[in-house]
């Protein structure tokens, strides 16, 4: 099968201490510290064998993640932009749906034919933070001495690839988009954004515990979580949402998802308002009783947020920056408002009721999909991805 395998010399920084486990395995935990010079390569790979309780699943679509595009992005010292856990070589792709080839003998719910979507975070179920519900923070998935557990597509081979191998424990059917959508094409592509949308929900409504009908809403950052954060919020109800973003082409897809108001920052300053001030105006000045952070950019977008919560208000915090930025916590004191970090889409529903509102007609990313690719244009694909243009770039092997 061919698959697109991303490369990098193994070569930690100067002054960075890497743990003997780190060493040995590496998986690490903090990749931009460690890889460096990375390639992405297309090649051809054996077809994995399903054995226990995995499954062998065709891809029929899988999208390119941000955090595949830090992959092969590298800073001035050529180390790649991504800061989390990471494993090279490895086949990349964790956005993706297909149909169900071959079951493993130990497989009980899932059968050829089925069609499926994918969690990424490759939980083990067992440890105490699982047994808690905790499984975005499964300690073996993030620990580098442990192999078995990780995330797809980060230290285990991923879907941009023609098969994929899974555990039955992650998967989920996607059949009920079928009617939905009219075609297996258009059916597949929404289950390829099942994840993403996962993360977004599992943000605002899992982690920070939603909002009332009616609630004002920013979002900040239309990249494809900003845009699934924004038709959730507007399939929640919310009164009014408002979205900060400084592409032209997403601050359209914006619109279309359903964003009430659609701002650039960058315009907004050279008239001398900052985009805290707008939102002030908008709600008349009463601010958002949530804020979600799905631009990564903490630098620039926690000060706004910080003068623009309502009282009460939430942060729902997405956006990843390997970064440190000082926080006014006199601010979240006197708005009673609240702070909450967000990783991941497992647990509690989140897959489940996302694949309820795309069946339901209630959300529809597939409106986000702006450019599609074969797998053999797997790096063309890739150098528009770095030119941020694009709502979601999918991959149809």
């Amino acid at each position: 099968m061919r698959a697109a395998v991303l490369y990098a010399d193994f070569s930690p920084r100067p002054g960075y201490r890497l743990s003997d486990e780190e060493a040995r395995t590496r998986k690490v935990r903090e990749g931009n510290k460690v890889w460096k010079n990375p390639r992405l390569i297309l090649e051809e790979r054996p077809v994995p064998e399903p054995r226990g309780d995995e499954v062998l699943v065709r891809v029929k679509a899988v999208g390119i993640c941000g955090s595949d595009v830090h992959f092969v992005e590298t800073d001035e010292d050529g180390y790649i932009i991504y800061p989390g856990l990471t494993r090279f070589p490895v086949v990349i792709g964790h956005e993706f749906s297909g149909v169900v080839e071959r079951v493993g003998p130990a497989v009980r719910n899932i059968k050829p034919g089925d069609m499926v979507t994918s969690e990424e975070m490759l939980w083990c179920g067992e440890c105490d933070v699982c047994r808690m519900g905790y499984l975005n923070h499964c300690i073996r998935l993030n620990d580098p001495a442990d192999m078995e557990y990780g995330e797809l597509g980060f230290t285990h081979d991923g879907a941009m690839a023609e098969y994929v191998l899974v555990r039955e424990r992650y998967l989920w059917r996607i059949d009920s988009l079928l009617d939905t959508y009219g075609s297996e094409e258009k059916a597949f592509e929404a289950g390829s954004l099942v994840e993403p949308t996962s993360v977004s929900y599992n943000a605002i409504f899992t982690r920070a515990g939603g909002f009332k009908p009616g609630a004002y809403v920013v979002v900040w950052g239309a990249g494809p979580i900003g845009l699934a954060a924004i038709s959730l919020c507007k399939a929640a109800g919310a009164g009014m949402v408002i979205a900060f973003e400084i592409s032209e082409p997403r601050i359209e897809l914006a619109r279309k998802v359903g964003a009430d108001h659609v701002l650039n920052p960058l315009e907004l300053r050279r008239k001398g308002v900052e985009p805290y001030e707008k939102v002030l105006e908008i709600t008349g000045g009463e601010g958002a009783d949530m804020h979600v952070e799905a631009a990564g950019a903490p630098a620039q977008t926690l000060p706004q947020i910080q003068r623009s919560l309502a009282v009460g208000g939430k942060v729902a915090w997405i956006g990843r920056a390997p970064s440190e930025v000082p926080i006014y916590l006199e601010v979240f004191q006197v708005r009673r408002a609240q702070l909450f970090g967000s990783q991941g889409h497992s647990g509690w529903g989140n897959f489940k009721n996302v694949i309820r509102l795309m069946a339901a007609g209630k959300v529809d990313m597939t409106k986000i999909i702006t450019s599609r690719f074969r797998l053999e244009e797997v790096e063309k694909a890739f150098e528009r991805a770095k030119q941020r243009i694009d709502g979601k770039i999918i991959i149809r092997p």
